[in-house]
């Protein structure tokens, strides 16, 4: 289907450990949906020592490329991102 993305990635009951995105522009941002069912999630941006509420059915758009980010385990339930 057509989309204004270049890429999609879809991440099921995963962790991510801190990164930056090695793919996209430092001017770009990227979209990413958590999705699933009773899971409080947490985004560390670590870069700007923020931790945001990732709970289903939060957006965030953030520059992947520039900040440091990861999930951590997030306890009982089911997580998908769509990133």
């Amino acid at each position: 289907w057509p989309s204004i993305f270049s890429g999609l990635e879809i991440i099921a009951n995963r962790t991510t450990l801190s990164h930056q995105d090695a793919g996209g522009s430092p001017t770009l941002f990227d979209l990413l949906i958590s999705l699933g069912s009773g899971h409080e999630a947490k985004l560390t941006l670590a870069d700007v020592g923020a931790e945001l509420d990732y709970n289903p059915g939060t957006m965030i758009f953030i520059s992947g490329k520039v900040l440091q980010h990861s999930i951590g385990p997030w306890g009982p339930g089911e997580r998908l991102v769509i990133a």
